[in-house]
């Protein structure tokens, strides 16, 4: 991958990685492609770029008339609040966990890789869900082809271990270096404690925020101690918490921790004239705008919009704004178009 891209690509290049919009992802792969220098540096860039293009404009478009699929689904759009990956080496109870939060019936048994695709689930917290998807184990003796296509989409992920396993640190260094082999790089930044944005050569690495979950904590005497030991031998800098999906020990956490680190923002709306349907939320993000809003109620509302009106703690009783309008948490939004 080529190092000499300019300015404006690289601010493409932010964009995209914290779009979770698949039509805005298109437009700035275009972009790209528009903007990035032609030699024989960036030939690789841009076949990478071309393919992207290509995955995703067949993603938008579903499958063609007649289509079957050919073996289990492997990637899933985003739902919810956000796409959160349970990954980590066999037996470290990511299955369970799986279970306990979405009651999915994840297969979870004493062997290791019972799991064998990806599996996805709706977890519950704060009025709004956020999509868990229980990946298989990462081990070199279990190769899983589809992994970075499965890692895509998330917004971040659990990174699930047993402490009180022999070799959990052997096994989470191999996964942690699988991963990366893969083009998939763990961090400790998440969107509300740190700057996704990175300068590095490779344009389509996937960095995924990471939460380090130590499991079965209720067979160890000091976790949190045991969990410091690990990230000084892994060095790693992880955010770390402690669980027991045996006796739901810290399970209570996960919720309000994701909700506070992804920064989520719920948005209600209402029809001029009715009440707000304070049910069913839309799931944003801080920072993000009424146009943003828009084009999550339908392309063709942020087409023809024209004002919007806003309840809120920020905002005084049916204020008039712009499409340009910062939303916080709990605005009630009623939307006119012409």
């Amino acid at each position: 991958m080529p190092t000499n891209v300019t300015p404006e690509f690289r601010k493409i290049q932010a964009t995209f990685r914290r779009s979770r919009d698949p039509h805005e992802k298109l437009e700035l792969l275009r972009e790209m492609m528009r903007v990035v220098p032609k030699h024989k540096g960036t030939e690789h860039l841009r076949a990478d770029i071309k393919t992207k293009i290509k995955e995703l404009t067949e993603d938008l478009a579903g499958p063609s008339k007649g289509a079957t699929r050919t073996g289990p689904q492997v990637a899933f759009r985003t739902e919810g609040a956000g796409q959160i990956a349970l990954i980590g080496p066999p037996n470290g109870g990511k299955s369970a966990l799986h279970d306990r939060l979405t009651g999915s019936h994840s297969t979870s048994e004493a062997y290791p890789f019972a799991t064998q695709f990806p599996q996805p689930g709706m977890f519950r917290h704060a009025n709004t869900s956020f999509q868990l998807i229980d990946v298989p184990s990462v081990a070199a003796e279990h190769p899983i082809p589809f992994l970075a296509d499965t890692l895509q989409h998330a917004d971040g992920c659990l990174f699930v271990i047993d402490l009180a396993q022999p070799g959990c640190v052997e096994r989470s260094q191999q996964a942690i270096e699988i991963l990366a082999e893969r083009r998939v790089h763990l961090i400790p930044e998440w969107p509300e404690t740190g700057s996704l944005d990175r300068e590095d050569d490779d344009v389509f690495a996937v960095l995924l925020p990471t939460l380090l979950v130590a499991n079965k904590v209720d067979l160890l005497e000091e976790p949190e101690a045991e969990l410091e030991i690990l990230e000084d031998l892994l060095h790693v800098d992880y955010p770390t918490m402690a669980v027991s999906t045996e006796t739901g020990e810290g399970l209570e956490h996960i919720g309000p921790w994701l909700f506070d680190h992804l920064g989520v923002v719920r948005v209600y709306t209402k029809v001029p004239g009715q009440e707000a349907d304070m049910h069913n939320p839309f799931s944003m993000r801080r920072g993000d705008t009424i146009i943003d809003l828009a084009r999550l109620i339908h392309k063709d509302v942020a087409r023809d919009f024209t004002f919007a009106r806003v309840w809120g703690m920020h905002s005084f009783d049916g204020q008039q704004v712009g499409r340009d309008h910062e939303l916080a948490d709990g605005d009630v939004v009623e939307v006119h178009t012409r």
